[in-house]
Parts: structure tokens; sequence; C-alpha cells
């Protein structure tokens, strides 16, 4: 056995015991619309490992990426014996590890985490099997120490200490508790007081989501800063009437409830920065939902870590962050440059296209994206590139040279140039409409369709009836929908045959809300054309705003690329 020295430690981020076979991820994996939270098994179609059995598993992976609710699938694995024995990464995580934390703190039901240096791991990633057992990594003939984080060493306040020492609460208490094991994780010196929080873990995906809001609620956690609500897993005033199975929509009100009761705003959107009163440049919040935070970070020019569920409702309840990550003005610099040559020609389905790819180029490094300076981008065409960038990037942002507050900034020294042609555009169209032409369903609303987005889409059907043999369903945040019905753009929608659903959205949606007939979708998001078809099962279709009214209208979709696509085959 050769005992490594202090260089090649590892640290251990959640402590415990493990041991079993490895799989190694090349590539980062979002386990919410990526693993399924009742078997273990990736289902993330777009991910080289996918149909890999991860329970009882040694997994590595560099880092994870996509969604901040995979915290909650974390979760919901430990709580049923489904979840890998161990999360191994190379870079800096938080998402599954805040669900280990919380599995292991508030269930019992620990998962051990760890953080390798990247020799370490890549020797980790060739071999078959490894055991963990206490301060001791072992695998093949070698033997690898592990530290852990001190928490000790945070610089906190009167306030802090107060928190942590149960001055405000047993609830409290927890939320602090953890708060200093994740600053220690991400090797923050202290915390930063945040203004406004967002909580997304929020929807019924599983029974742990409810579990966590419904004991946290118990042990009397209140928010403290103003705070909204992610889109939920059902039209809370109206699915008694919708058909949904009485014990899930009793169950997902249940889980709103929890919320409403802890003092946050029943806001039910996912798209946060729609509401009147958006964050400003340079505020800073603590915000999940990834969409919403790079949302915030690229385009509002507010500082956020995109912060794992859970982790939400603590920072809610303490109005304090872990200072570090993007908190910081050093950390929000441009970590390469990847240059977009146009089309000469394109529709809005370049911007989640764009996006998409970008993400796909910089998986963990923040980008900044030249050569669209001449571009004019609209919000719905930035709210697009950030949502589809966070399905494949772990990046908190990204900046657009020309269009976002922080676009300018120089990228850092050494920085990698990657590009982006209408080639590769083309061949992403490609890989989003694998399905049929025959389409049952069109979805608009992933993220939660904005009142432009509303307006234009009424406008684009001119009148006209929607397919009757497919459904067209847009879904929507309160406050949108209340300016929408004002301005007569619902009526219009509903009079061409179009169902127009608030507090739910694409990635929540279940049947008989979502068509059970359909098997088909087509949809403008880039982000649900990476997620449906492992969240769904469904066969999926992609194209522009435009294109998602002549399908309804027709019930059928192009074979070919658009005509600014087609040249570049």
């Amino acid at each position: 056995m050769i005992i490594e020295n202090a260089e090649t430690a590892g640290t251990l981020l959640v402590a415990g015991k493990a041991q079993g076979e490895i799989v190694f991820c090349e590539e980062g994996l979002s386990f919410w619309g990526g693993v399924d939270p009742d078997t273990g098994v990736i289902i993330d179609t777009h991910h080289s490992n996918h149909g890999a059995a991860l329970s009882g598993k040694i997994v590595l992976m560099p880092t994870s990426r996509g969604s901040c609710s995979g915290s909650g699938v974390l979760l919901q694995l430990a709580r049923d014996g489904n979840a890998p024995a161990a999360l191994v990464f190379c870079e800096e995580e938080n998402i599954l590890t805040l669900g280990a934390m919380i599995a292991g703190r508030l269930f019992d039901s620990p998962v051990l985490v760890m953080r390798l240096p990247k020799p370490v791991f890549e020797a980790l990633s060739g071999a078959n099997a490894a055991a963990i057992d206490g301060t001791e990594l072992r695998f093949d003939d070698r033997s690898i120490r592990l530290k852990t984080n001190a928490a000790d060493m945070l610089d906190l306040s009167k306030a802090d200490r107060r928190m942590l020492d149960g001055g405000d609460g047993r609830a409290t208490q927890i939320a602090m508790e953890i708060l200093c094991l994740m600053a220690a994780a991400q090797n923050a010196s202290g915390f930063v007081d945040v203004s406004r929080g967002h909580i997304d873990g929020c929807i019924l995906a599983h029974d742990a989501n409810l579990d966590f809001a419904e004991k946290m609620q118990k042990l009397g956690a209140k928010a403290r800063i103003p705070t909204t609500i992610n889109a939920i897993s059902v039209d809370r005033e109206n699915w008694l009437s919708q058909g949904l199975a009485p014990e899930f929509g009793n169950k997902a009100s249940r889980l709103a409830d929890a919320y409403v009761k802890m003092g946050c705003r029943p806001t039910f959107t996912c798209a946060p920065y729609l509401l009147d009163d958006a964050p400003a440049e340079g505020e800073d919040i603590g915000w999940s939902e990834s969409n919403a935070v790079i949302y915030a970070n690229s385009v509002l020019g507010a500082r956020t870590a995109k912060h794992p569920d859970y982790l939400d409702l603590f920072i809610a309840m303490t109005g304090r962050a872990p200072k570090t990550g993007v908190y910081l003005a050093k950390n929000r610099l441009p970590e390469c440059e990847i240059a977009v040559e146009l089309p000469g020609s394109y529709d809005d389905a370049l911007w989640p296209m764009l996006g998409w790819l970008a993400g796909t180029l910089s998986p963990n490094r923040i980008p900044v994206l030249i050569g669209l300076e001449m571009a004019r981008p609209s919000e719905d065409d930035l709210k697009a590139l950030c949502a589809a960038f966070g399905t494949t990037s772990a990046a908190p942002m990204l900046h657009v040279r020309g269009h976002t507050p922080e676009g300018h900034l120089a990228a850092v020294e050494n920085a990698k140039r990657l590009d982006i042609s209408p080639a590769d555009l083309a061949q992403v169209w490609l890989s989003f409409n694998r399905a049929g032409e025959k389409v049952e369903l069109v979805a608009i609303g992933s993220p939660h369709a904005s009142l432009a987005e509303c307006r234009n889409f009424a406008d684009l059907l001119d009148g006209q009836n929607c397919d009757p043999h497919t459904d067209t369903i847009v879904t929507i945040g309160r406050n949108v929908l209340a300016e929408a019905r004002s301005e007569g753009i619902i009526q219009r929608l509903e009079n061409a045959g179009v169902q127009v659903f608030p507090d739910i959205c694409w990635c929540s949606i279940t049947e008989p809300l979502f068509p059970t007939k359909a098997k088909t979708l087509f949809t403008n998001s880039g982000k649900y054309s990476h997620y449906a078809t492992g969240l769904t099962g469904r066969g999926v279709r992609f194209g522009s705003l435009s294109d998602c009214a002549r399908v309804a209208l027709s019930g059928n979709a192009t074979k070919d690329l658009p005509d600014w696509l087609s040249e570049h085959v």
C-alpha cells in the first residue's frame, strides 16, 4: 500500500464510511431531470452515462450542473436507500453536497461527499472500486489521507453567533449550523447580508421536499427577508377541477402552504425577475432556481450564488449567505471567451440553442460571448439564453459583450478561446428535433412565459383556432397572468384553444394536466428540450415561437431545418 503525502490529501465535505464500485462521469450531471429519484438511474438522454445505475456506487464527476433541485433528488434517494454510497468531485460543488448534509443531519441517511485534487481524482476514475473509512481513501494500491473543513474558523458576527447558539430558536440554529458547514466547504471566510430570497424546493417532485418543508415549519422556521416562491406542482386554485389525483394535489398544496406559513410570498413563479420589484444591479440576493440565478447575475447584474434547494430556506431564515463565489467581484470575471459567428439571418430559436452550446463549451466556468454586439436580443431572448445555459453548465452566470451589465469585463489571463459556428447551431437543432413530425402538444413557458411572449404568441395565432388534436399549453406566473388578463391577451389565447396554467411550470407538470395522449411535444425552450424526454418519456421537437404557433395550428412539425440554418449542415 502506497501512503500518499499531504499534498495529495482530499477533503471530506460530508463524513462517513463507504465502499463500492466506481461510476465515472466525465461530464457533470444534474440530478434533477437527470437522475430518477426513485431508482437512482441516469435518465438524462443527452448525458454520456445515460442508463447507468448510481445507487450504492462511488460516483465521480468534476462537479454537478443544472438545476438547484438536485439536492432534493439526492435527499429522496438517501431516504429510500437508493443514493450513491459516495460522491466524489475535483471542483467546487454545492448542490449535491447540501443534499447530503440535509440527508444526514435531518433524516439520519448520510451520503459521503469528498473533493479530491485533480491528479488523485483522475487516478481514482480509472479504478474499479474504492473504500473510504474515516479519514482514508483506498483504491488499487494507494491510500489517500482525507481532511475535514473547519467551520469554527469562520468570521461570524454577533447575530450569527446568536443564531448558531440557538438564541433565535432551534429552526434558525439548524439553518445557521448548515450554513456554516456549507461556508466552510466553499472556503468562505464568513457571510454576506442578502436583501431577498427565492425558494426553489417547493415542487413535489418527491416526498422529500414535503418532509423537509413541514419539518422546518413545525420547528418554527420563519423567513426574515422578503422571499418569493418558485413554481409549484399544481395550479393552486384550480387543481381540484383539473382531474389531478387528490393525494398528489393535497401533498403539493401542503408543500406550497408550508412555505407560505413560513412567511414566503405565494408568487409561484420560476421567473421571479419578471416581478415588478426585480433585483437591482449590484444587489446581494439569496436565490435558488438555476435559470433565475443565471438571469439575475447575468442580465440584471445582481449577485447570488446558485444556491441549492433547502439552503435557500436557510438563507431566507437568516438573511445570510456564504461570502464566496460570484458575491465577490473577482469571481465574476469571464474565464473563457466564446466567439459566436452569427448566420446571415436567424429567429428567436437562436438564443436557447446558443445558451445550450455555450454551457456545453464552458461546463464549469463563466464565459463571455463575443460577436453578438450588433445583435438585438430581447429580454425574452436573454431569458431563453440563460435558461438553456443552466442545463449544460454549472456556472452561475455568463456575459454577453454589448448586452449585459458586466459584458465589458476582460477575461482572466490565459482564458480559453472557443468558437460557435452556424454549423454548430445546426447540429444542436438536429439533436433537439429527433422525434417525428406529428405533434400532440405545444409547450410554452419554461421558464414561465413573459407578458411579451404571451402577447406575441396571441398575435402569431391571429385569431385562428388551434388544431383540435394538438393541445397547446402556456405556463405562466400569477403576476403575468393578471397583466395578460387585463390586456385581453388571455381571452385571445383561450378563444384560439390555448390553455393557460398559472403556478405550475413544465418542470413540474404531471398527467392529466400534461396530456396523456401526447407522444411528441413541441417547445421553444432549450431548457425543456434538454429535460423533457427524461422527465416525461415523450419525444421532443424544438423551434421558434413562430414555429410553435404554426405547429399549434397544424399539428405538424417540419422535418427540415429552418431556412437560416439549412445551408450550414
